[in-house]
C-alpha cells in the first residue's frame, strides 16, 4: 500500500466491472442463503425517462443501497431488485411531437438509467430486471385483469372524461390548465365514454383497517383514509313541494342543525339524471340549462378550485325541510360532485362557512339553530360577519323546536338523530369517498386491455391461451379523436382470425398505475413463464421489508397496490394482507437556488458531472450527508468538494497507517472507533444517515490527531473494522482499500469486502469515559456534574456532588428537598417544599 493518491475514476469503474463479474449482489439466485433471514428492500418503481437520472434521483436509490450492503453484512438474504414502469404518457407524447417509436425512446431510457445506477455503485439484483412494457411482464397485466373479470371486479361502465375537441382526445388532468387544452388551447368539456373499471370499493373497509397493521408514516395512513374517506351520518329527505312524488335526500354528518336549512345545492349531475328540468318554470329553462353546460365543460378539479367562488343558479323549485315545515330553494352548483355523498347538500348559513357565503351572495336566510357562551360568537352570526361551526364547544340547540336548551355535542345531536328516524325523516347511512378505479385510457403506449367484441357488441376475455395480447406495432400514434389501437390493421385481422368474422378488439389501454401496482410480486419471479410468480417464491420473499417511496405517491399507487393484494390473497395466490409492511419517505433534492430540479428552471445538476469530477463515493456520501433522508435539501457544489476531501483524507490515512510501526494504537482511538463503530451500527438500519457520517467525520479528526501526536496506527485488525464500517456508504474506496490491505497482510484472502460481516463493537470500549448528568431542581435544570464512567460511584455519592454545585445551592437556601430523584445515567431531581 504505497500509493497516495486515490484515482477515484479508475478504481471505481475497475470495481463496478470485478462486482459484476463476480455476481455479487444477486443474492436471490443463491440457494445456499435460504435460511438466512429475509430482507425484502423495495424502492419505487422508476420511470425511464429520456433525460436520464439527476441527482435528486440518486439520494434515494443510494440510501436503499447503503441499507442493502448493511443487511447483507449483517447475515440477511437481501432481495434488492429493480425494474422500470416504461409505459405512459411521457414516452407517447415524445414520440407524438419526435416520431419516433415509444419502443425505441423507452428502450435507450433505460440503458441510460441502467449504466448510471451501476456506475454509482447500486447492488441491485439485476437478474431479476422487469420493464413493464415487455410482453413477458404484461402478460401477466393482463392474466390479473382477467381474474379480476371472472369475479366480477372487472366491468365496463360509462364515465366522464376531459375531451379535446380539437385535438379529438381524452386529456388527463394535469393536461387541462384553466379549463383548456395545454396543447392547443381549445376549451376542454367532459364527455361520457364507455370506460373498464376496477371495483376498488369491494375492499373499502379492509383498506381501512389494514391500515393500523403497517408501519408507515402516520401522515400518509391519513391520507390514506382521507382519500377512502369513510363517513358515518344521517339521510334526510326533503320533499319537493308541489310534488309530494319527489323526494331529495341529503347526506349530512351535521342532522343537528337541520332547523337551520334555508337552501339545498345539488350537483348538475344528478340534477339531470333526475330529470328535475321537467319541474321548473319555462323563464328558468334557459339560465339553469346554461349553468349546466358550462359546469360539464369543467375538469373535477375545477369544481373543487371553483368552490371558493360560490357560483349557483337557483332552479325556482321549494322544498319542505322535514324538521319545521319551512320552505327552502333548490340551487345547483357545480362545486358540488355528483360522486359525493347524494350529490345533495342542505346549506346552513349560521354554521357553515362556505354556506354562509353562498347565502350572502344569494341574499338567502341566515338562521341561528346553535348558540355559544361565548357571545363574541354569537355576534358573529346575529351581525352576519360569518358563520360560526355547529361543533364549536359550549354551544347549546335553539330555534330547533322541542330541541332547544340541549347541548349540542352530547344529547342534543343523538336526540335529533333519534327523533328524524322514529317520524320516518331520515335513516344512517355510511358514504365513502372512494370511487371505482377507472383503467381505460385512450392512448397507444400501454397495455391493451384484454377484451374482444361479438358481432353483436358484447364484451368477452381474450383466452389466457392467446396471452399476452401483443400490443399492435403497425399504429399511427398521434392522437385522432379515438384509441391509437383503432388504427391498427393487424390488431383487427388477429382478432378475427382467433375469434371469428365480425369479432374486433377494444382498443382501449391500462391505466400505468396497473402495472406498477403488482410489480413486487414479480420481481420475486421475474422469468417464470407460467405464473406471475411461483407460490414458493413469493412466501419466501414477501410482504416487502422496507418500501422507500416519494410522497408524490402516497395515495393512488398505494392504494392500488394494497387492493391487488388483498384480491390476490383471496383467490389463493398470496398468504399475506398487506404488500408493505414499513414505509418511510425520501425528501427532496432542490436545485442550488433552493427550488425544485427542471430543465425549464435551468437548475438541474447532472450526476454523471459530479462522478466524473469527483468519484461516485463523493456524490452517495454528500448526498446522504445533505440532511436527514426524508427532508428536502438544496444542492450545495461548494460541500459536494468538502466531502470529497474527506475521502481523500481517509485514503491517507490508511495508506500512511501501514507505513507506521505496528503497535496495540493508542487506546484512545480504538475507544474512539468502538464508540463511531456503535454509532453508524445503530444508525444506518435507523435511516439516520447524515449523523452517522457526522460520527465518521469526527473520528476521522480524532484519528489524524493521534498520528500527529502520538506516531500510532491502527492494527490490521481495527483497520479492517474501520473499512467495512464505511463498506456500505463508500463501497467504491473500502473495497479499494481493503483489497490492499489484504495484499499487505498476506492472507491469501481474495473475498470482497461486502461478502464480510459487520463488525461488532465492544460495548466497554463503545462506552464513553465521561458522561454529563443533567441536574434539576423542582423539574428546572439548575446545574450538571461530569462523572467518570470507569469508576464506580455511588448514588448517595452522586447526590452529594449534585447539592455542592453552586448553581443549586442557592435554589436549595431555605428550602427543605422533599424528594431526591436520581435516575442512573440520565438525570437528577431535587423537589423542594
Amino acid at each position: 500500500m504505497t500509493n497516495h493518491i486515490y484515482n477515484h475514476d479508475d478504481s471505481e469503474k475497475k470495481w463496478q466491472k470485478q462486482w459484476a463479474d463476480w455476481q455479487l449482489f444477486q443474492n436471490s439466485e443463491k440457494q445456499d442463503d435460504s435460511d438466512k433471514e429475509k430482507e425484502y428492500l423495495l424502492f419505487a418503481f422508476a420511470y425511464p425517462s429520456g433525460s436520464g437520472l439527476h441527482v435528486g434521483h440518486v439520494e434515494s436509490k443510494t440510501a436503499l443501497d447503503i441499507l442493502a450492503r448493511f443487511k447483507r453484512m449483517n447475515g440477511k438474504n437481501v432481495f434488492f431488485p429493480v425494474g422500470w414502469d416504461a409505459f405512459g404518457l411521457p414516452a407517447e407524447n415524445y414520440a407524438i411531437k419526435t416520431g419516433i417509436p415509444p419502443a425505441e425512446t423507452t428502450k435507450n431510457a433505460i440503458n441510460t438509467f441502467r449504466r448510471q445506477i451501476q456506475r454509482l455503485g447500486i447492488s441491485y439484483d439485476w437478474a431479476n430486471e422487469v420493464a413493464t412494457n415487455h410482453p413477458e411482464y404484461y402478460k401477466w397485466t393482463q392474466w390479473i385483469f382477467l381474474q379480476l373479470y371472472k369475479k366480477g371486479l372487472a366491468y365496463q361502465g360509462v364515465g366522464r372524461v376531459n375531451w379535446c375537441p380539437t385535438d379529438q382526445t381524452v386529456l388527463a388532468n394535469e393536461q387541462v390548465v384553466s379549463g383548456k387544452c395545454e396543447r392547443c388551447g381549445s376549451q376542454v368539456i367532459q364527455k361520457e365514454l364507455k370506460q373498464w373499471y376496477f371495483k376498488i370499493t369491494q375492499y373499502q373497509d379492509e383498506l381501512l383497517s389494514g391500515l393500523d397493521t403497517v408501519d408507515w408514516p402516520e401522515a400518509t395512513r391519513q391520507q390514506q383514509r382521507n382519500w377512502i374517506g369513510k363517513s358515518q351520518g344521517l339521510d334526510v329527505d326533503f320533499k319537493l313541494k308541489g310534488n309530494d312524488g319527489v323526494t331529495l335526500t341529503v347526506w349530512t354528518k351535521f342532522w343537528e342543525t337541520v332547523f337551520g336549512t334555508t337552501f339545498l345545492v345539488i350537483a348538475p349531475e344528478k340534477f339531470k339524471s333526475m330529470r328535475l328540468e321537467r319541474l321548473i318554470s319555462k323563464e328558468n329553462v334557459s339560465q339553469v340549462q346554461g349553468y349546466i353546460d358550462q359546469a360539464f365543460k369543467k375538469t373535477e378539479e375545477e369544481r373543487r378550485v371553483g368552490e371558493k367562488e360560490k357560483t349557483g343558479v337557483n332552479t325556482g323549485l321549494k322544498l319542505i325541510n322535514p324538521a319545521n315545515g319551512l320552505e327552502v330553494s333548490l340551487f345547483i352548483a357545480d362545486y358540488v360532485l355528483s360522486n359525493v355523498g347524494t350529490a345533495i347538500v342542505m346549506g346552513v348559513p349560521a354554521h357553515d362557512t362556505r354556506d354562509f357565503a353562498f347565502a350572502k351572495k344569494f341574499d338567502l336566510p341566515i338562521i341561528q339553530v346553535v348558540k355559544f357562551l361565548n357571545e363574541d360568537l354569537n355576534q358573529r352570526v346575529f351581525q352576519g360577519k360569518n358563520a360560526v361551526e355547529a361543533d364549536e364547544p359550549n354551544g347549546i340547540l335553539v330555534n330547533s323546536g322541542k330541541f332547544d336548551g340541549l347541548s349540542v355535542l352530547s344529547e342534543g345531536k343523538a336526540a335529533m338523530a333519534e327523533w328524524l328516524i322514529q317520524e320516518g325523516f331520515s335513516r344512517w347511512h355510511t358514504t365513502y369517498k372512494l370511487r371505482d378505479w377507472l383503467i381505460s385510457r385512450q392512448r397507444y403506449w400501454g397495455a391493451p386491455i384484454p377484451v374482444v367484441y361479438d358481432p353483436e357488441g358484447q364484451p368477452h376475455p381474450v383466452k389466457e391461451e392467446h396471452l399476452p395480447w401483443l400490443l399492435p406495432t403497425d399504429v399511427d400514434f398521434k392522437p385522432f379523436g379515438e384509441s391509437p389501437l383503432k388504427s391498427s390493421k393487424e390488431f383487427f385481422e388477429r382478432t378475427e382470425k382467433l375469434y371469428g368474422k365480425g369479432w374486433i378488439p377494444e382498443c382501449d389501454t391500462m391505466d400505468t398505475f396497473v402495472d406498477s401496482s403488482w410489480y413486487f410480486l414479480r420481481y420475486v419471479d421475474s422469468r417464470n413463464k407460467h405464473a406471475f410468480a411461483d407460490p414458493t417464491q413469493l412466501a419466501k420473499w414477501l410482504p416487502v421489508d422496507l418500501y422507500l417511496i416519494g410522497p408524490e405517491h402516497i395515495v393512488l399507487h398505494l392504494l392500488y397496490s394494497r387492493f391487488f393484494t388483498k384480491f390476490l390473497r383471496d383467490e389463493g395466490y398470496v398468504k399475506f394482507d398487506e404488500p408493505f409492511m414499513k414505509m418511510r419517505h425520501q425528501g427532496m433534492i432542490l436545485g442550488p437556488d433552493g427550488k425544485k430540479m427542471s430543465k425549464s428552471k435551468g437548475n438541474v445538476i447532472n450526476p454523471d458531472e459530479i462522478i466524473e469530477k469527483y468519484g461516485a463515493d463523493t456524490l452517495r456520501i454528500y448526498e446522504m450527508f445533505m440532511g436527514p433522508l426524508e427532508a428536502d435539501k438544496p444542492w450545495d457544489t461548494g460541500s459536494v468538494i468538502g466531502i470529497y476531501r474527506l475521502l481523500l483524507r481517509i485514503h491517507r490515512l490508511v495508506v500512511q497507517n501501514q507505513k507506521m510501526i505496528q503497535n496495540s494504537g493508542s487506546h484512545k482511538l480504538k475507544r474512539n472507533l468502538h464508540q463511531v463503530l456503535k454509532k453508524v451500527t445503530e444508525d444506518l438500519p435507523a435511516l439516520k444517515f447524515n449523523t452517522s457520517i457526522a460520527a465518521v467525520m469526527i473520528f476521522i479528526n480524532s484519528w489524524e490527531e493521534a498520528v500527529k501526536t502520538e506516531k500510532c496506527a491502527l492494527t490490521d485488525e481495527d483497520l479492517q473494522i474501520f473499512l467495512k464500517m464505511i463498506a456500505p456508504t463508500a463501497p467504491f474506496m473500502a473495497e479499494d482499500l481493503y483489497q490492499q490491505l489484504l495484499e499487505h497482510v498476506k492472507t491469501g484472502e481474495k473475498n470482497s469486502i461486502h461478502l464480510q460481516s459487520w463488525p461488532a463493537y465492544s460495548p466497554d470500549l463503545a462506552l464513553e469515559e465521561e458522561m454529563i448528568l443533567p441536574v434539576q431542581v423542582n423539574g428546572k435544570l439548575r446545574g450538571q456534574i461530569i462523572l467518570s464512567t470507569s469508576s464506580e460511584i455511588t448514588p448517595v455519592e452522586v447526590l452529594v456532588q449534585a447539592k455542592a454545585l453552586p448553581s443549586v445551592q442557592k435554589w436549595l437556601t431555605s428550602k427543605k428537598i422533599l424528594k431526591e430523584i436520581y435516575i442512573p445515567n440520565k438525570i437528577i431531581n431535587l423537589v423542594t417544599d
